[in-house]
């Protein structure tokens, strides 16, 4: 999951090498830049990040992103494979001026191994949850027929049920 199944641009190799570098971290890919339903510049790119020392690590993300701490929630999620609960933090980071918008997760490293298997059991998924996918992501981001709510909430939904797994919880803290 350090690389992946769709090869990203020149400007995108660049920020997530660069990031990668500044970190000291290797990063991990996951969601539909490994499958067949990624949409050049429609998609955002999801990263995990691993770390021992998280505080460290998203100050670090503040600096080299030029965000404030108010842009990275907290958030908790039950994991499929076991119920257990895991706390992360989250941050999407929009760079249109460069074509793309990903979503870096920060983890502690004790729970690495069971959120890439959570990840891996979305990877390969059949052909009509792919197609579906991929209608869905044209009926979104090419003809605004959809809001995003519903966008959300149906891509969830092909992702767990339609493939056979339990609907994820997944809860944002407010820590206003």
């Amino acid at each position: 999951m350090e690389t992946t199944k769709n090869k990203l641009t020149e400007n995108e190799l660049l920020f997530f090498n660069k990031l990668s570098q500044y970190l000291e971290t290797p990063l991990y890919y996951f969601g539909s830049i490994q499958r067949f339903d990624y949409l050049r510049g429609k998609s955002d790119i999801d990263v995990d990040i691993f770390t021992d020392n998280e505080s460290s690590t998203i100050t670090k993300l503040q600096h080299f992103l030029h965000i404030k701490k108010s842009n990275i929630k907290k958030f908790i999620w039950r994991l499929n494979s076991n119920n257990k609960l895991v706390y992360g933090h989250k941050i999407m980071y929009k760079m249109p001026e460069h074509g793309f918008n990903c979503e870096i997760s920060i983890y502690n490293e004790k729970v690495k191994d069971e959120i890439l298997k959570e990840h891996i059991s979305k990877m390969r998924i059949p052909f009509f949850i792919t197609y579906t996918l991929i209608f869905l992501k044209m009926l979104y981001y090419n003809f605004n027929i959809i809001d995003k709510q519903t966008f959300r909430y149906l891509k969830r939904k092909l992702l767990t049920i339609g493939i056979g797994l339990p609907d994820d919880d997944f809860v944002v803290i407010d820590t206003k």
